[in-house]
């Protein structure tokens, strides 16, 4: 059984910044087996924000391109989501996933437990 455990979400205002950090009980990255986040507001669906490979080959979600970034730590099995311009809109609670094939529409069998993340003034 695959563990995820997220950490790093809070309260931010506007234009702020925050990182989350996600980590597997093992490794379950490959060249083409991702891990990634999705994030869900209250009362929509749960939307796709980043993923990324054990090779390093990423993809970002539209609504968050340019000010998210994704990024690995191989020997930790640890995923990383730095979230710069932080908007109201992107107020959800954040769940990390995988392993999932990359560019795949559908999330992988394990998830985190979540993390708030509230943007504010």
């Amino acid at each position: 059984q695959v563990q995820l455990v997220e950490s790093g979400g809070g309260l931010v205002q506007p234009g702020g910044s925050l990182r989350l950090s996600c980590a597997a009980s093992v490794s379950i990255l490959s060249s083409t087996n991702a891990m990634g986040w999705y994030r869900q507001a209250p009362g929509k669906q749960r939307d796709f924000v980043a993923a990324i490979t054990k090779s390093g080959s990423t993809s970002i979600g539209g609504s968050v391109k340019g000010r998210f970034t994704i990024s690995r730590d191989n020997a930790n099995n640890t995923v990383y989501l730095q979230m710069n311009n932080l908007k109201p809109e992107d107020t959800a609670v954040y769940y990390c996933n995988g392993p999932f094939r990359l560019g795949s529409h559908y999330p992988g069998p394990y998830w985190g437990q979540g993390t708030q993340v509230t943007v504010s003034s």
